[in-house]
């Protein structure tokens, strides 16, 4: 988990470099190019089973909003400082509640709900809509709505993971996701300089190792007390905005985030000790 933080500052910091010369479209299609180049060797292995689905609509429908999800994303830390777009984009946990009472239909209890509504409290203070020094632009709406976005597609893997692999999905989702970057890469294209491409093409590694070193740390470790871990992205993001970029984050960033993070901790560890009681015998 602390090698995805990692990696994932690693990748958000070539997403802001590269963010004057290649705009978020763009990087979103060599982010999947290069996600798909690590993953041929796995899909050329058994590419009859990594393709194997009897739900390619909910496949399709998944991918085409995690591209667009992704491109929001790019979009919002181009033009955001890095702390602030990684605090925003921790409220996709916030958004899997309504998500799993009205999609999943999973019974939500007063607690959960309570900790969301308090998570976009926090949202609020950092956003501060209508402060004169501030405001709520398009990097902030972008970023929300990636979040958002992101949750929708959680939310089918948890539906496409009752009857598919991992596998599966990851393959399908870096195929389509390369497919539907293509038409709003191609309004924005410019061929890069060859350091560029090395950089762009790293970004897309990388990304890749964030979600492979994520999804391990999750199958080995409680996810309870994994959750933790991943919020160190926001220190690493902050002290390589103010070393890289020269940004200082405000104290509404900052409490702001600090009531995010505890909303969504807080949802995150309730969860897991419900699921550990109803694994419990009676």
């Amino acid at each position: 988990m602390l090698a995805s933080a990692l990696a994932f500052t690693v990748m958000t910091t070539l997403i802001k470099y590269l963010g004057d010369d290649y705009p978020a479209a763009l990087q979103t299609f060599y982010r999947q190019a290069a996600g798909l180049v690590v993953l041929l060797p796995l899909i050329l292995r058994d590419w009859r089973a990594a393709f194997h689905t009897t739900r390619p609509g909910i496949l399709l429908f998944r991918s085409a909003v995690g591209t667009l999800a992704m491109i929001f994303s790019f979009y919002a830390f181009q033009t955001l400082p890095l702390a602030e777009a990684n605090a925003l984009s921790f409220t996709r946990t916030l958004w899997l509640v309504p998500l799993a009472v009205f999609v999943l239909r999973e019974k939500t209890g007063p607690l959960r709900i309570g900790a969301a509504l308090v998570g976009f409290v926090g949202v609020v203070v950092m956003l501060r809509p209508g402060a004169p020094d501030h405001g709520f632009g398009l990097g902030q709406l972008a970023s929300l709505a990636s979040a958002a976005m992101f949750a929708m597609t959680i939310t089918g893997m948890k539906v496409m993971t009752r009857d598919h692999s991992p596998l599966t999905l990851l393959v399908w989702s870096a195929v389509l996701g390369l497919v539907f970057s293509i038409p709003p890469a191609a309004f924005v294209w410019r061929w890069p300089a060859p350091v560029d491409l090395a950089l762009l093409a790293a970004m897309g590694v990388v990304g890749t190792i964030t979600q492979a070193c994520y999804i391990k740390g999750m199958q080995i470790g409680d996810a309870g007390a994994m959750a933790p871990i991943d919020y160190s992205r926001l220190v690493f993001t902050t002290v390589t905005g103010f070393l890289l970029f020269h940004e200082v984050p405000t104290w509404t960033t900052i409490v702001g985030a600090a009531i995010v993070v505890a909303s969504t901790l807080f949802i995150t560890i309730r969860e897991q000790q419900l699921a550990r009681r109803a694994r419990t015998p009676t």
